[in-house]
């Protein structure tokens, strides 16, 4: 799959930041806070990477106005523990540092809200590698990863980017779902949450940042 491309895509959490700590403990807190049964460990995992508002009502069982409100609630618990109980994965400033050298430009695609993906991309010094950063719109009227992943495409080409090989990096269904939608092929990371059952929307599968080099960079 080695090739040259002229743009790559990266999801946040999963690919670029382990973020699961930080996420898990603040839906923890908006369960309680709601007065709802915290979920398990396992089953608030399962919360990391899909678009918020649709995590609420297929996995909480919440009305579309319920999941509106848990957000509030969970984006006022977040905000003070993303800084605190986030990491970036290893190896993956350095490729992106690599990729940004090469002249290859970089958009974030995540279905995190585009201010606080521009915050973490900024607290880890990372953002200055980044041509555009797209995330969920405040209202959530942008939250589905294929109208984020058409979104960063259409900003990049907006700056003058050939977005005609693209390629997206995350770590779960969503993001391949999303970047073939759009006509592009998706890399899926093993070090995410993904399941293994979802590899198979994948154009290909790396465990390790230097498998994911070879094939973005050669």
């Amino acid at each position: 799959m080695t090739r040259t491309w002229s743009a790559i895509l990266f999801d946040l959490d999963g690919t670029i930041t382990d973020s699961a700590p930080a996420i898990t403990s603040s839906l923890a807190r908006t369960f309680t806070l709601l007065g709802r049964p915290v979920p398990s460990d396992s089953e608030l995992l399962s919360y990391v990477g899909p678009p918020m508002l649709e995590a609420f009502q297929e996995y909480a069982g919440m009305t579309p106005d319920e999941a509106v409100e848990a957000i509030a609630v969970y984006r006022a618990e977040y905000h003070g523990a993303a800084s605190l109980d986030t990491a970036v994965y290893p190896g993956i400033a350095g490729l992106l540092e690599r990729i940004h050298a090469a002249g290859i430009p970089l958009a974030l695609a995540t279905s995190k809200p585009e201010l606080s993906a521009i915050a973490i991309l900024t607290h880890f010094d990372l953002a200055k590698y980044f041509t555009a950063t797209v995330g969920a719109s405040a209202d959530e009227t942008r939250s589905k990863k294929t109208d984020i992943v058409a979104e960063a495409l259409a900003r990049l080409a907006v700056t003058g980017v050939d977005t005609s090989a693209a390629v997206m990096v995350g770590d779960r269904s969503y993001d391949a779902v999303g970047a073939q939608a759009n006509g592009i092929p998706a890399i899926l990371v093993e070090w995410g949450y993904g399941s293994p059952a979802e590899a198979a929307a994948a154009t290909a599968v790396v465990h390790s940042t230097d498998q994911l080099a070879k094939l973005l960079l050669g």
